[in-house]
């Protein structure tokens, strides 16, 4: 009888502890999943479209421009007669002498060379046909600024931002509002904006738009 009592006792005061760890249990779940509906429904920060923006304008890489050094001749790819090669004869980068049907001698000057090897991403190789080909950026896109956020959906977004060009020495040669380029006429001037990545590197920043789309936890460039 004594040890019925006793079982009974003990399972009386056990019972209170096991409903009390399944009301624990219950809170936390129901809190964390209230924590992740909100977290799902919490509209994209300024500060992260920032981050996302940023990398997106560093995807294409810089403004790249090339050229040959050596006896260039006209071809499909390249055409020495153009005024990028002038453009880069004003800013004493190469020295140009006139060959024999439309070819021309391309010499890079020593200033040239130093400039170009001081660049980041230069590259230099030689080809079949006995002339060097140069490689070299002349600006980067960077971020400026986030102009608004706007909400089309709980996992859908389009950002506003603004962004500009930032040159270096050779990017602003091609500046397309810079002495050089416009010491040329204006067919020329459309030459080197069209075909040789001439552009007004130093102008007012653009503003593009960006739409974006929530894919769990991230967000991530809309493929639609």
């Amino acid at each position: 009888m004594f040890e019925a009592e006793v079982e009974m006792e003990r399972r009386s005061s056990f019972l209170p502890l096991v409903l009390m760890m399944c009301l624990v249990t219950a809170i936390v779940g129901l809190a964390t999943y209230v924590l992740l509906q909100v977290r799902e429904r919490t509209p994209l920060s300024a500060e992260q479209a920032s981050g996302i923006v940023a990398a997106t304008l560093q995807g294409p890489g810089p403004a790249i421009i090339h050229f040959r050094t050596g006896l260039v001749k006209p071809s499909a790819d390249e055409k020495p007669g153009d005024p990028n090669y002038r453009l880069l004869e004003k800013a004493g980068i190469v020295k140009l002498a006139k060959a024999s049907q439309g070819s021309v001698v391309v010499s890079i000057t020593p200033g040239g060379e130093r400039l170009m090897t001081g660049l980041a991403r230069f590259k230099k190789s030689k080809e079949t046909d006995g002339t060097f080909l140069y490689q070299a950026p002349l600006a980067q896109r960077q971020l400026v600024s986030i102009a608004g956020v706007n909400m089309n959906g709980v996992n859908t977004a389009i950002v506003e931002y603004n962004w500009k060009w930032v040159p270096n020495q050779l990017g602003d040669v091609f500046d397309a509002g810079g002495p050089m380029v416009k010491s040329f006429n204006m067919w020329e001037r459309q030459t080197l904006i069209n075909k040789y990545e001439a552009d007004f590197y130093h102008g007012n920043p653009t503003r593009s738009t960006l739409a974006l789309v929530r894919s769990g936890k991230e967000w991530k460039i809309s493929t639609q």
